[in-house]
């Protein structure tokens, strides 16, 4: 095991980790150079056109330092808040982590999200200074910013540049030198902890593991010990960045196994694989589970795609473990899901694989947190979703989660900063400056904030309140009271399940407001006036009215006087009238007008 090196590498959303990732394939010599391509590892449409990592990606290569061969084990993680869960897997498989810090922007909130958890997981960190080729780069503020983080020595930090491949090679060295060996025991009975897996039509459900003790080889009848599933190690191997077939996965190893299960929900992340016969019965100290910041519902815009949408939730759900789901029924859409998601990022992204790889076209509701509930008869119940929050008669207290908030920004950029968090009910905590004390630095503000305040606009806000610079992270807190009333807008005197939302009694009239004025905005005129009206309890607190689409009754009109004119339209208006008092009409809101509701207001 002391030739085998187990690293990731971490960094914030765009500062270059996908680019340093594809270099370091190429200077190794894993992949060849008529077959590299951009974001390499990157292999979801998605990641590539976003420019963004979604999900993590394992790969081998050799590297020779004064004669001997070693073997380094990469896992390629995402930077987006959203996706802090794939990086808490990749750090559990391995003992050491590059960070990667882009020298024109400087540390970001999130790089410092995923040093912590790296420095929770006693990982050995690398600092590596990226872009250094930039005109705009600025080394000796970044290493600076760096040093009072980890407080390392300058020697410490590797400068290299991801495009040009510049330091690459002092990377490789420093992987080497400064990460430990995996450590366990060879002679053991088989422990394989599960850090991601994905689904095969033609083989089922392929693992990505780590050996922890011992060795796997195909043929190996195993046992997953949480979920007591068996099954057979049909291949084993691992990846360069493809499935490369091997005899045997030893101690300390990053790999694959091809377990020939069809049965889904048997593999699950953070599961320990073991032999099935003389096999360990203890399991690896697997993840902390997950904990969905949102949750909305997921219903397929054709109630008839309702089973494949099913098979297509199991399918994502064994590739991103973050997700999670029940199914749920609603008057309005029909049969669908509740889902558990990471944050607005992660549902989009959701919403798009499920019409890209699965061809299925959903509409999404308005996204809700979890609430905690304690009713006057004692009862403590936890809320998902508008329609099972209970009458206010019934309800003691109600309990929202809150989160802490880290935000890098430019020192210029702070007073405003706080303003916004003062107005989405937050509180301020301290602040950290990062390198020297004056305006032109950057600080670290911590806040504390009820999550359902940063779910819509908040982060776009702060993007725009700092010229872009500031950047955000955020991890659970606690609950805390709270005055939250059910939301209903009405559209032709109809409740729209869909539109319904739980919001903060000071916020109601505004959320209303907004919400009738977009729909008034997007919904397709009708034959009949439509009232749009946002109600809690009965009450109307917004209003707007969808006028009638107008027909042009006196087009056929040829010659006459007026009153032939006058009696037509008399005619239709009495008509209109009649249609107002037979019945209101059925309104179908199409699912651009969901989406343009969600969608946060610009500026």
């Amino acid at each position: 095991m002391n030739h085998i090196r187990n690293f990731c590498i971490i960094a914030h959303i765009d500062h270059g980790k996908s680019t340093l990732a594809d270099r370091l394939l190429e200077v190794t010599g894993t992949v060849q150079k008529r077959d590299m391509q951009a974001q390499l590892l990157d292999s979801m449409d998605i990641e590539r056109e976003r420019g963004i990592t979604i999900k993590l990606a394992p790969a081998r290569m050799k590297h020779s330092v004064a004669g001997q061969e070693y073997e380094l084990n990469l896992i390629d993680t995402p930077g987006h808040v959203d996706f802090s869960y794939e990086v808490s897997r990749s750090l559990a498989a391995v003992e050491g982590a590059l960070l990667v810090v882009d020298a024109s922007q400087g540390m970001q909130a999130q790089t410092l999200a995923n040093l912590y958890l790296a420095v929770e997981q006693n990982l050995t960190i690398i600092p590596v200074l990226n872009k250094i080729d930039l005109p705009n780069a600025d080394i000796e503020k970044t290493s600076r910013e760096i040093i009072s983080v980890i407080g390392c020595d300058k020697e410490d930090i590797i400068l290299a540049s991801g495009k040009t491949g510049v330091g690459v090679p002092a990377i490789l060295d420093a992987i080497v030198a400064r990460i430990p060996e995996p450590q366990g025991n060879p002679d053991a009975p088989v422990r394989a902890l599960i850090f991601d897996s994905v689904y095969d039509d033609y083989r089922g459900v392929v693992a990505k593991v780590k050996i922890v003790d011992g060795s796997l080889s195909p043929t190996t009848k195993i046992k997953f010990i949480a979920t007591q599933s068996l099954g057979e190690a049909l291949e084993v191997g691992f990846y360069n960045p493809k499935l490369n077939a091997t005899p045997i996965l030893k101690t300390g190893e990053i790999g694959y196994v091809v377990t020939g299960l069809k049965e889904i929900v048997g593999v699950r992340v953070g599961d320990t694989i073991t032999s099935a016969i003389n096999g360990s019965s203890e399991g690896l100290p697997g993840y902390k589970p997950v904990v969905p910041m949102v949750y909305a519902g997921i219903f397929p815009k054709d109630g008839s795609q309702f089973s494949r949408l099913r098979d297509a939730m199991e399918r994502l759900k064994l590739n991103d473990a973050s997700l999670i789901y029940e199914t749920e029924q609603s008057p309005a859409l029909g049969m669908g899901f509740r889902c558990g998601l990471l944050g607005l990022l992660h549902l989009e992204i959701v919403q798009e694989r499920f019409a890209r790889e699965f061809k299925i076209e959903v509409v999404v509701t308005t996204p809700s947190v979890a609430l905690t509930v304690k009713k006057t008869n004692g009862d403590v119940i936890t809320v998902h979703s508008p329609m099972e929050y209970p009458d206010p008669t019934f309800i003691e207290e109600t309990l929202e989660p809150w989160v802490k908030i880290d935000v890098v920004t430019p020192a210029v950029s702070q007073g405003s900063i706080m303003q916004l968090v003062q107005e989405k009910r937050g509180r301020y905590i301290n602040t950290e400056y990062l390198a020297g004390g004056d305006m032109h630095s950057r600080v670290l503000l911590h806040f504390e904030l009820p999550l359902s305040s940063i779910l819509v606009d908040f982060y776009d806000r702060l993007k725009s309140i700092s010229s872009g610079y500031a950047s955000l992270s955020y991890d659970w807190l606690d609950e805390e009271p709270a005055n939250i009333v059910r939301l209903e807008i009405l559209v032709a005197e109809e409740s729209i399940e869909a539109l319904a939302t739980l919001v903060p009694q000071e916020d109601a009239y505004r959320m209303g407001k907004r919400i009738v004025e977009k729909l008034k905005d997007h919904l397709p005129r009708q034959m009949f006036e439509i009232k749009l009206q946002a109600v809690i309890g009965g009450k109307i607190i917004a209003s707007e009215r969808l006028s009638a689409m107008r027909k042009d009754v006196t087009a056929g009109l040829y010659g006459g006087d007026i009153t032939r004119k006058r009696k037509l339209l008399e005619k239709q208006k009495k008509g209109k009238e009649k249609m107002k008092t037979v019945g209101r009409g059925s309104v179908d809101i199409p699912p651009e007008t969901f989406l343009a509701i969600l969608k946060p207001d610009q500026g």
